[in-house]
């Protein structure tokens, strides 16, 4: 960290606890790259394809302690063999 960053950095940290919270947010959220309107677009609809799929008995889940076993026992084989 440089001099400058490490001033700002002690000033920011004598602001109250909301502030720097607030501070973190910003900073955190600046790093985030701009949302891709296709991909957030495309998101939409097969979240939707799916819960109509799922409405409709199309489409069913599976208990989650049954998909944990199947991804350990995928994983345990992968590592034995």
């Amino acid at each position: 960290m440089d001099e400058r960053s490490h001033a700002l950095l002690t000033l920011a940290m004598d602001f109250p606890e909301s502030a720097r919270a607030e501070i973190a947010a910003a900073l955190l959220h600046s790093l985030e790259p701009e949302p891709d309107n296709d991909v957030e677009q495309a998101w939409r609809e097969e979240v939707s394809k799916r819960m109509k799929a799922l409405d409709s008995g199309e489409m069913t889940t599976l208990p989650w302690d049954q998909v944990r076993d199947e991804l350990f026992g995928r994983l345990n084989e992968r590592r034995a063999g």
